[in-house]
């Protein structure tokens, strides 16, 4: 019998699923599986959870690269939770924190506890912010376009959203003109969102941006217009 054969799924098909570091014991994140997740899971090792947002199946760390090797997975007596030791690569939280707990609360209100595990000057630390804010957008298309500035982005359509991108990419090239580095910074981070946003009207993860890069890393600009051209692919 396999194990989501003996797992109680509730209503809507998931199991609560706690991930713990299999060398410390600290917890490191509470999240959803449905059978899938915890066959994919069992499959390749890698765990894999249940967005309830975007309702999809997603592997952790497929974009930021700081996936959790299974070391052991248990139930509880009612089969209706999982206990995940793993061997965490990178952060287990989407803030760059080890774990999701990094926070007590006490009466004089919540503080953090925990560090960061990723050097905020690290390739790393520059691609996890980006995924974070990609996974925040995400999350935002559910919410109502009257709360959210992300959902009204998305209830006005794609042409809303280009739109945006063509004018921060104008306010961040007057900010270089201007020659104020704050404001190139300030304009260039809305520049960033507003493409992050795009690419999460198609379902793109930045890890898709992240590859192109890696594939042109180390050729010149001359011969990266020719491989398009050549498949086919060159704007001009």
């Amino acid at each position: 019998m396999s194990l989501s054969d003996q797992l109680k799924f509730d209503a809507d098909g998931l199991i609560p699923a706690i991930t713990r570091d299999a060398a410390s014991g600290d917890v490191l994140m509470m999240a959803y599986m449905n059978r899938q997740a915890v066959e994919k899971t069992v499959e390749t090792g890698k765990v894999h959870y249940y967005s309830r947002s975007r309702r999809s199946l997603w592997m952790k760390g497929e974009t930021s690269g700081h996936v959790q090797l299974v070391h052991e997975i248990r139930f509880d007596c009612d089969a209706d939770c999982l206990l995940i030791s793993v061997e965490q690569q990178g952060a287990a939280c989407h803030t760059g924190h080890r774990s999701c707990f990094y926070r007590i609360w006490e009466e004089s209100g919540a503080k953090s506890v925990g560090e960061k595990t990723a050097d905020p000057f690290s390739a790393y630390a520059r691609q996890d912010i980006l995924d974070a804010v990609y996974h925040i957008i995400q999350e935002r298309k559910q919410s109502s376009a009257e709360k959210s500035y992300v959902a009204s982005l998305f209830a006005k359509g794609l042409d809303k959203i280009l739109g945006k991108i063509g004018e921060e990419a104008t306010e961040t090239a007057v900010a270089g003109k201007g020659g104020d580095p704050d404001e190139v910074v300030y304009e260039s981070a809305d520049l960033f969102f507003h493409t992050l946003v795009l690419l999460g009207y198609y379902d793109l993860p930045p890890q898709r941006v992240y590859d192109e890069l890696r594939r042109r890393f180390g050729m010149s600009g001359i011969d990266e217009k020719e491989s398009r051209q050549a498949s086919g692919k060159s704007k001009s």
